[in-house]
């Protein structure tokens, strides 16, 4: 297993270089952020006349404002408390609370670093704006409250975007725990902000490469869900398997509450998808309403699933269900129609639920939670489908001008596999950096005994 996953590093590093490379400066496309639309550019041999360009000045919307201030408060609330019930509840009683803290302070940490670099190296233009921003916001400098980002103050805005970049590494949390050191892991954390999600965040909605090429990701797809995912996937491999995985039991100790977690980020997820319009208008409602019918179409696909394979679908398998859904849709909920929402939904699950099942078993690794199973597969199914989905007959939005289906597709799959070497790759190497100085596994006795106590001195519970 070493070996292979040594294999995959180096591989993966080649053809990430070759893959990027290939493509710096092919790029004839303006990134608009206010709508977090891609606005075609194109060729000519020919230098055009030049014509006095009319720039509209920004002007402040207050329903936009106050809708988008009650979103970014929608995806805290998706996190903190949302994600934390629900990954506690999955775990063993005796790590409970350790999952609650791992969560919500790597909120914390991730507010404190998007406003010092991350916001600026995600959302402004640097030297080398093809994979990632400069620092000419650092600390939010030049930002003010008289500051607009299209009709929203940029104060808005950057809240909002934090909620993404806090989120994202709070997922990651599920593939490895009950088995890892606080300190390590916020060591890894915050290095992985830094060098995974902050360039794809940039080369996916900040200009870079991945939006040259046309890629869609409305709400996260990439940025959030598959790079969680893959970013699990590689912890979970590299840290190795619980102690007694597979011979003792190590069903989740409290599932009403993983139900309430799940239930609190369906209802949080408005925040995310609905949000990334920045605006309230018709799309809005286009996303709503997708993000509605693929949630629930994938909570009745994974259950169904269950019923089939093992006799009873159970509330572990809905709630599932419903994650996966939710990841699904997320990057293509203002491109799809509510029927394509539905079956992609539907479809989306019953591959989380094989991945969750007969892959995990296959390929023989640990990951707790199933980040990778749910996230990480859901979210490429999502980014790739919606390349067909989004066709009118489907009833989606239809494509641009000059654009396939087919093409489409490639530049989805595309996007989809840089997204994973990328990721891959370098959290690959931030593993065995971070594991090789600050340590990342506990002991076999600290395991034993339990997170709650060991690494945090108190119980979840008291009998």
């Amino acid at each position: 297993m070493k070996k292979l996953f040594f294999k995959f590093g180096v591989v993966g590093l080649l053809s990430l270089l070759l893959l990027g490379f290939s493509q710096i400066g092919m790029s004839n496309e303006v990134f608009d952020l206010s709508n977090g639309t891609m606005l075609l550019a194109e060729h000519h041999e020919e230098v055009a006349p030049a014509v006095e360009a009319v720039e509209e000045t920004p002007t402040l919307d207050t329903g936009d404002t106050a809708w988008m201030i009650v979103a970014t408060i929608l995806v805290i609330v998706m996190a903190i408390p949302g994600l934390a019930l629900f990954y506690g509840g999955l775990v063993r009683s005796k790590n409970m609370l350790s999952v609650l803290m791992q969560v919500f302070v790597t909120f914390s940490l991730m507010s404190v670093l998007w406003v010092v670099y991350g916001y600026s190296l995600a959302f402004t233009e640097g030297p080398y704006n093809t994979w990632i921003g400069g620092l000419g916001a650092a600390f939010l400098g030049g930002i003010s409250g008289d500051s607009i980002s299209g009709t929203i103050p940029e104060y808005v805005f950057v809240t909002f975007q934090l909620t993404f970049a806090c989120l994202t590494p709070a997922l990651i949390v599920g593939g490895f725990a009950e088995r890892i050191k606080f300190s390590g892991m916020l060591v890894f954390l915050g290095l992985w902000l830094t060098t995974v999600y902050l360039p794809i965040c940039h080369m996916v909605w900040g200009g870079g490469l991945i939006s040259s090429w046309g890629a869609i990701d409305f709400a996260g797809g990439t940025v959030v869900h598959i790079n969680a995912g893959v970013a699990a996937l590689v912890l979970a491999i590299g840290l190795g398997k619980r102690l007694g995985y597979g011979k003792e039991v190590m069903a989740p100790h409290n599932m009403p509450m993983t139900m309430i977690g799940a239930s609190l980020l369906w209802a949080g997820w408005f925040g995310f998808n609905v949000g990334s319009e920045l605006a309230a208008d018709g799309t809005a409602g286009l996303v709503m309403i997708n993000t509605q019918v693929a949630t629930a179409a994938a909570v009745l696909g994974w259950i169904t699933m269950e019923w089939i394979a093992r006799g009873k679908p159970s509330m572990l398998g809905g709630a599932s269900g419903a994650i996966s859904g939710l990841v699904a849709i997320t990057p293509a909920c203002a491109v799809v129609g509510p029927m394509g929402a539905i079956v992609l939904g539907f479809i989306a699950s019953i591959i989380a639920y094989w991945a969750c099942t007969s892959l995990k078993k296959a390929l023989g690794y640990d990951d707790s939670l199933d980040v990778f199973g749910i996230h990480g597969v859901a979210g490429i199914v999502g980014a790739t489908s919606l390349a067909i989905l989004m066709a009118p007959q489907f009833g989606g939005v239809g494509y641009d001008e000059g654009i396939t289906m087919a093409s489409q597709f490639m530049v989805q799959a595309k996007a989809v596999g840089f997204t994973i070497i990328w990721c891959g790759v370098i959290s690959f190497v931030l593993f065995k950096i971070v594991d090789a100085t600050v340590g990342l596994r506990v002991s076999e006795e600290d395991e034993r005994a339990g997170l709650d106590t060991t690494s945090h001195g108190e119980t979840a519970y008291h009998s």
